[in-house]
């Protein structure tokens, strides 16, 4: 996946398109990629604005007084770091799975991989680990805000094929419960629990 981190990224729109985006009356969004978009937003519609608004004595206005804007001839140069907390709430609902607050990532964003996580838990694996399989093996868009010195982590992770992000997961935790059944005394075959009996049936584990 793509770390798209708000903190250091300039989103690049086409001045024209924007203008005709609010003088449309209609809820319009900013991707990241700058792009204008209408609702309804779809699945890969990952948003640094959303909103009805009209044009008034400037960009700024019109936009918010958390973006920074820059007009350079065509394009409109926009930072929407200060936006994040706004950004969450209009990108969540779509998010494949939500890392902003301090409790971490507690579900995923399909019921499939819900189902996959549930039972991988029962072999300590974490939806911390599944969420790093994700990012090292799909594409997609982890929209963050991340600052280093003090760090400070917050983002949403989008991926790209929902069908590929669950097979990945399957075959990530079967391989993981056959090497823990296989090394680790914790999950001998002879003394799995039925819950634990149940998820490595899950992933076709032999037991």
């Amino acid at each position: 996946m793509k770390k798209f981190n708000l903190f250091k990224e300039i989103i690049v729109a086409d001045k024209e398109e924007l203008f005709e985006a609010l003088k449309s009356d209609k809820i319009f969004g900013i991707r990241v990629d700058g792009a204008i978009c209408y609702e309804p937003f779809g699945a890969h519609d990952v948003l640094i604005f959303s909103g009805s608004t009209e044009i008034k004595s400037s960009l700024e206005e019109a936009l918010g007084k958390n973006y920074q804007i820059v007009e350079d001839e065509e394009r409109v140069l926009i930072k929407a770091a200060s936006n994040w907390q706004e950004i969450i709430g209009f990108n969540k609902a779509r998010a494949t799975y939500d890392d902003t607050t301090a409790d971490g990532v507690d579900e995923l964003g399909t019921q499939e991989m819900e189902v996959i996580g549930w039972h991988a838990t029962e072999f300590n694996i974490n939806y911390r680990t599944l969420v790093e399989v994700l990012e090292q093996e799909c594409s997609g868009t982890l929209l963050c805000i991340e600052y280093e010195e003090p760090y400070r982590f917050s983002g949403l992770g989008f991926v790209d094929d929902l069908d590929k992000a669950r097979d990945v997961l399957f075959a990530f935790c079967k391989k993981e419960i056959e090497r823990l059944i296989e090394t680790d005394d914790d999950f001998k075959k002879e003394s799995l629990s039925d819950d634990e009996k149940e998820a490595a049936e899950f992933f076709g584990v032999a037991i």
